[in-house]
C-alpha cells in the first residue's frame, strides 16, 4: 500500500524558540483545529512534552468521533518533534514538525505521512473525503498561526 504525504511549509513571524515552545504544548492545538473537529485532550494538561510523551484526544471526523492517542516519536528541541497515532481515524499517521531559523523569522516545515482505512481500497476513501480534510484542517491552521503569530 502507497502512503500519502502532505507538505506545508509556513513562515512564522516570531523567533524559533517562541514558535517551539508554542508547539510543545499540547493545549495549544485547541487554538489551530478547526472548531468541526470537536477537538479534546482528554490527557491531564499541561502535558510534559518529551520523547515517549502519550497524548489522547477526542475527535470528530465528518460527524463521527473517534478517540484518537499519540506518541512522541522525535524530541529534539527547539529543531523537530514527531507525532505518531497509535490509536485513531488513521491507519498510518506520522507528523514531523520541523523548526529552522530564518533572520529572526521561522520557517515550520510540516509533513505528514498518512494512509487511511480500507485496505486495497484505501484509496476510495482517500480521494472522496480524507485528501480534502487533512488539507482544510492544515489550511485553517496556517491561517490561524498569522492570527497568533502577526
Amino acid at each position: 500500500m502507497k502512503y500519502h504525504f502532505l507538505k506545508r511549509e509556513t513562515i512564522i513571524n516570531e523567533e524559533i524558540d517562541k514558535v517551539f515552545d508554542f508547539f510543545s504544548k499540547a493545549e495549544n492545538l485547541n487554538l489551530i483545529t478547526p472548531p468541526e473537529l470537536g477537538f479534546k485532550i482528554i490527557t491531564e494538561l499541561p502535558v510534559e512534552m518529551k520523547l515517549g510523551a502519550v497524548i489522547d484526544y477526542k475527535i470528530k471526523l465528518n460527524g463521527f468521533p473517534f478517540k484518537w492517542k499519540t506518541v512522541i516519536t522525535k524530541w529534539e528541541p527547539p529543531y523537530i518533534f514527531e507525532d505518531s497515532q497509535t490509536k485513531g481515524p488513521y491507519k498510518t499517521w506520522i507528523h514531523e514538525h520541523l523548526f529552522e531559523d530564518s533572520n529572526g523569522n521561522t520557517i515550520m516545515k510540516d509533513t505528514v505521512k498518512y494512509l487511511s482505512p480500507g485496505g486495497i481500497l484505501e484509496f476510495i476513501p482517500h480521494n472522496l473525503i480524507v485528501k480534502k480534510k487533512v488539507e482544510s484542517i492544515f489550511n485553517y491552521r496556517e491561517n490561524k498561526l498569522k492570527d497568533i503569530f502577526p
